[in-house]
This record gives structure tokens, sequence and C-alpha cells, in this order.
């Protein structure tokens, strides 16, 4: 989880509004229509009876021509783009001499650029690359784009409402899918899916998981202990962590995100930089409870990652059967070469301490961010060495005034690898970490690569991504289209 999660705890310590059920949710499950019911209850009667422009005004400032509900039109015939340089996610060379056949939200052939283009709608590209859209492997899709005031003061209809907005931006910064690691975007999800929304795919992990004094423990010192009868925390009902001690607990838990529609399990499996209660070097769940987890997943076709930096809490994930390292920027080099034995992901972040950095006002946390900015120089430089599967994620939380520079983080993995593997890892090799949630999958298809059979999310890119990654710092501007599913989204060419 991202080192500002401390902001959130204000977020969370609300006293909960009263919830009102409108209607039975066509899910049928009693757990949807509760949390149906939260997400609905700060949607005022105010709001119903006069928010129709404050809800128009929230979206006014969006640089894109649609608003929550309205979808650009599917294409009934197939379209053929042709005139472009192709990247087909790979990490190999541009391709000239090509064309894209797409059709049904699919991308149907890979022709040569003389071949026949039948009845198909022939869309020139204007000699631009053409490259999958991009894949954020590690994106907090409610939280990102929440400030602290408005955590602080906002009921949760709002919340879910700038999720919704950001959602919308996310797709129109070009990328395309999210791995969600933790936070409730099972409402989200389903309204983009079903064309209430615009935005990305999204994987969705539910609630993080996190032992007592983990770094998914969001309560006041006030609250504790815990009783046998205590009601949950704030943020277990918001669901956005939960609380499981022991293999019983945390099985139960983990079941319960499953059956709300997890794509994949998150625990947390060491401490944070800015966490209030556990330290960075802190070792969290036993090895035991990490593979009930495991297990509960793994029977489900799916499987588990993990915050953790330090080496010991790899290794304990490791051995446990964890599939995705998320950070571990304290990793050693016996750490890396079992990631590499066990077939695991490094899910890395560029944390630099650099402008895109939290700032912190006491010397304790700004010690342990210079440690992890230290350690994410010599993680991805050991990744390489040790040829582990590396994914790119942001981790952008609590932060609106960062989530426009969410593909600057991508362009700083030129300092690490070439631009033409850097974009492979946001797209091919983020896809295949889509993957790994086998029948879980909610898009099943390839995601992330322009091949035949493949889901038809695409970008149209002004610049040389073989040269560099600079267009990515102005994506308003750089990206000339925008296609997710075969539907486009902006068309600027």
């Amino acid at each position: 989880m991202s080192d500002s999660h401390s902001m959130l705890i204000p977020f969370f310590q609300r006293q909960p509004a009263t919830v009102h059920h409108h209607g039975a949710c066509c899910c049928g499950s009693p757990v949807l229509q509760q949390f149906h019911g939260r997400v609905m209850a700060g949607i005022t009667r105010r709001q119903m009876l006069g928010g129709t422009a404050a809800v128009m005004a929230m979206f006014a400032g969006l640089h894109t021509p649609f608003a929550v509900g309205q979808q650009p039109e599917q294409r009934d015939g197939p379209m053929l783009l042709t005139n472009l340089k192709l990247f087909d996610g790979t990490g190999g060379a541009l391709q000239d001499g090509m064309s894209v056949r797409v059709e049904g939200g699919k991308i149907t052939a890979i022709l040569p650029a003389d071949a026949d283009t039948g009845e198909a709608e022939v869309m020139d590209c204007g000699g631009r690359v053409l490259m999958p859209g991009l894949i954020d492997a590690h994106w907090h899709t409610t939280l990102a784009a929440i400030s602290q005031v408005e955590a602080m003061t906002a009921d949760i209809g709002y919340v879910h409402l700038v999720a919704a907005r950001e959602a919308e931006r996310t797709l129109m910064r070009g990328v395309t899918s999210v791995r969600d690691v933790g936070g409730p975007s099972f409402a989200l999800k389903r309204a983009i899916d079903n064309g209430v929304a615009v935005g990305p795919r999204i994987f969705p992990a539910g609630a993080m998981i996190s032992q007592t004094s983990g770094h998914g423990d969001f309560r006041m010192r006030h609250e504790v202990p815990r009783g046998t009868t205590t009601p949950l925390s704030e943020a277990e009902r918001q669901g956005v962590a939960m609380i499981a001690d022991g293999e019983v607990e945390v099985l139960r838990r983990t079941r319960e995100q499953l059956m709300l529609g997890a794509s994949q399990i998150k625990l947390m499996a060491g401490g944070g930089v800015a966490s209030s209660y556990d330290p960075l070097d802190s070792t969290q769940f036993t090895e035991r409870e990490l593979r009930a987890a495991v297990e509960a997943a793994d029977d489900w076709g799916t499987y588990v990652m993990v915050h953790v930096y330090t080496s010991k809490g790899i290794q304990r994930s490791l051995r446990a059967g964890v599939r995705s390292i998320e950070h571990g920027q304290l990793a050693d080099e016996d750490s890396v070469r079992m990631m590499a034995d066990h077939d695991a992901w490094w899910s890395l972040q560029p944390f630099l301490q650099d402008e895109d950095a939290n700032v912190y006002p006491d010397a304790a946390r700004r010690e342990s961010q210079r440690q992890v900015a230290e350690g994410t120089l010599r993680a991805y430089e050991m990744a390489q060495r040790f040829n582990v599967k590396t994914a790119w994620g942001t981790d952008i939380l609590f932060n609106p005034q960062n989530t426009p520079n969410q593909l600057r983080h991508l362009a700083k993995l030129t300092r690490f690898y070439d631009p033409l593997t850097a974009l492979a890892m946001a797209t091919g090799r983020n896809g295949e970490l889509l993957a790994l949630s086998g029948p879980r999958n909610p898009y099943p298809g390839v995601l992330g690569k322009i091949e035949e059979g493949a889901l038809a999310d695409l970008l149209l890119v002004e610049g040389n991504p073989s040269q560099n990654l600079d267009f990515l710092h102005d994506p308003e501007r750089n990206l000339s289209m925008i296609m997710k599913g075969g539907r486009i989204y902006k068309d600027q060419r």
C-alpha cells in the first residue's frame, strides 16, 4: 500500500451514516446489498431533488466529451487501422507496413498494409504509433483521488462519485486496465462494465486483509483492545481493509472478498513508511496465516499478492505460495533469487524520493523513505540480473494532485530500461500478470498485446517510443486515439 496511507485514518473515523436500502440488489447477495446501501447512503434527498446541476458540475472540468453514463457507440462493422507503426506490446521493434483489423471488441487480424480492406471502415492513423492500452498493476481506484480534507468531511457517496470521475480521467490518460490492490472498487467496476460510468477495466482485490497492528489496521488507539463483540471499524465497514488474526479469520476474510468478486487477494505482510503502528522492518502474518489465504484463493483458481518491503517478509510470503510481491524494495539477493525460483511476480514502483513522493514532517519517516528510494535502485538492477518477472504500477493513494502524473511514473522507468522494454512492462507483461487470475479474470482474453484474438484496447500516440517515452508526460496532447473494447473514447487523428 502507498506510503501516504497514514492520512487515511481520519477518513475512516467518521461516524457511519444511516444505511438506506433502495430495493433489492439484482445480485441477490445480502453482503452486496449492504455494500450498495453504504455507497448510496451519501446521496441525500437534497441531491435527489436539486443535485443534477451539482453532479454535472463535478464532471465539467473533464477534458473529454463523456460524462457518467455516456458511452461511445459500438461500431457495427469491422474497422481497419492503417498507415501506422505497430508496437505490439512484446518489447520488440516497431513494425511498419502493417494494418490491424478490429471487430466485435477484439483484434481479428494483423494484416499487410496492402491487404484487401473488404467492407471494413478504414481508419488512417497518419503514420503514428499504434500500441496496446496501458495497464497499471498497482492502483487504488477508490482512494487515489480523494484529498485529505474531503476524506475527513465527505460522505461515502461523494467519495465514490470522485472515484468515478477519476476513473474516466484514468481511461483518458490511456490506462485501459488497472489491477486494484485494495479498496471498495466492486461497485465502480460494475458501473463501468455495465456502461453506467466510463473508466478502465478493473481487476478488484476488495478489502486489504491485515493483521491487528498491521499495515491495514486503521483504528485509533482508543479502539484497542478489540472485544469479541466489538463492531467492525469504519475502514472495515467501508470495505477498505479487514483485520484478521489467525488462520480461521484469514480464511473467512479471504473467502468474503472472493464472494464479492475479487479477481485476486491482497494481504499486508509487512510495514510501511508512513504507518502509524507498524514499522517498516516489521514482518506481518505467520506463514500459516498467509498459506490459509493462498489455499483459499487457489481453490478459486486465483492468487494472493502481498504488500511487503523486507527480505524476511518476502521469503515467508513465497514459502506460503504468494504469487506477487508488491513493493519489495528492501529485498536482498537471496530473496530476489527466491522470487525467480518460485516464478513469482515482482510488482515494483519507482519510489525515488523525488517530486512525486510524499512529504513527511518527521525525520524518522523521511529516513524510511530514503531507505526505500535507495532500495528501488537496487531492486530494478536485481530484477533484471536474476530475470524476475517484473510489473509496473504507481500506488498513487489519497493524492489528487498526483493522479494526473500517473504516466510520468512509467516514463521514469527509462532510467532502468530501454524505452520499448519499459513500455512492454506496462502493456504485454502486465497483461500476463492480470491473466494470473485464471477463471476469476473478469475480462477473459489477452490484454496488453496487439495480436489476433486480443481485446481491442488500443492507443494511437504522437511520439517515437523506440527513442524515449516523453510523450507520456502529456497524454492529453499526445494520445490521438483511445480505444477500449473496440469503442473509441477519443479520436483526434
